[in-house]
């Protein structure tokens, strides 16, 4: 891209900021005596993103006997997890639920949960998260005027292929796997055999379609709901990363709060995170049950393979501060497997 590409595309995204800032205010009404809070997200209402978020909701209202609610902005009203982590920058948006992944631009230690095979299962990853280790990495955006208020569930990424199942890391030699735009996710298919390749989101069932890519890889709910599954007939559950989603708070509207509306958004939050978790589960029981129905073949992968394939990868941050987090999560692991 030229340097007047360059200039061509940060105007639009100064002019994008400003119009959505300008919507925010135009929407920004006080009911009555209620301070009004806006949370925005890409995804779709049936999401358990958009309906933690509706619980958050009823438990804002609730905790400060209605003198504070939210207003949700679904499907990525207001523009793609980037633009509303800008807009949390600037204060004109209060809060918001990104991928940890999005949030490695401002804070680098987020690419600690983009480490393949990081998390030997569900527990070890919570018990990361609600440790001191998930404390800080929550914390460590508030330079950047992101305050985190807690993690929602995203389940693990798996990959799923429309011409033939993948059961070892071999079989992706010469696939092109549509990954997300982070050069964690490409070095990670690459280092399998595969060959990464950067889709939208919203492009991808076209591309699976028209075989630009031979496969993805997410979490069940969203290979489900985002109806790939009619295109892609071949899941593996080989659950190479676990990486959560955040909730992220303006630390320029924080401070505007007092101290009591600060505690209500912070128990809705906590409360929010808790049904997340409940509704993330049945959703994926319900993806994996309703894609088998739909002739999907699910299979489940012999990890060790896909481990070993990608030591190289963790390797790589020995002596690093990503490395010095891998050890406390791996130290984590120990712990809980003595406790057990």
């Amino acid at each position: 891209m030229n340097n007047n590409s360059n200039k061509s595309f940060s105007v639009k995204r100064i002019i994008l900021t400003f119009c959505i800032s300008v919507l925010i205010a135009s929407c920004a009404r006080q009911q009555d005596d209620t301070r009004v809070l806006r949370i925005a997200h890409t995804l779709d209402v049936n999401h358990p993103v958009h309906l933690a978020m509706e619980y958050m909701q009823e438990r804002l209202e609730f905790h400060s006997k209605g003198e504070m609610s939210l207003l949700i902005y679904a499907s990525g009203q207001l523009g793609s997890e980037r633009e509303m982590l800008e807009l949390l920058q600037i204060g004109s948006l209060p809060m918001t639920k990104v991928s940890a992944s999005s949030l490695e631009a401002f804070v680098p230690e987020m690419k600690v949960f983009s480490v393949p095979y990081l998390f030997s299962s569900s527990d070890h990853l919570w018990d990361v998260l609600l440790g001191d280790v998930g404390t800080e990495l929550l914390e460590a955006g508030i330079p950047f005027y992101f305050r985190g208020l807690g993690y929602y569930d995203a389940g693990s990424r798996s990959f799923y292929t429309t011409k033939k199942p993948v059961e070892t890391p071999d079989d992706l030699s010469g696939m092109k796997i549509r990954v997300m735009n982070s050069q964690s996710a490409v070095n990670m298919v690459n280092t399998m055999g595969g060959s990464a390749t950067p889709v939208s989101w919203g492009e991808l069932y076209t591309a699976l379609q028209q075989g630009v890519v031979d496969g993805a890889e997410n979490n069940p709910p969203s290979f489900y709901l985002s109806k790939h599954y009619e295109v892609a007939r071949y899941y593996l559950l080989d659950e190479h990363t676990s990486i959560p989603d955040v909730l992220v708070f303006s630390t320029r509207v924080w401070d505007q709060l007092s101290a009591q509306q600060q505690q209500w958004v912070t128990l809705a939050a906590a409360d929010s995170v808790t049904k997340q978790r409940e509704l993330w589960q049945a959703a994926t029981e319900e993806a994996l049950r309703e894609v088998e129905k739909a002739g999907v073949q699910v299979l489940v992968a012999d990890k060790s393979r896909f481990v070993n394939k990608t030591d190289a990868l963790r390797a790589q941050f020995d002596g690093s501060d990503i490395g010095k987090l891998i050890e406390r999560i791996n130290a984590a692991d120990s712990s809980l497997q003595e406790n057990n």
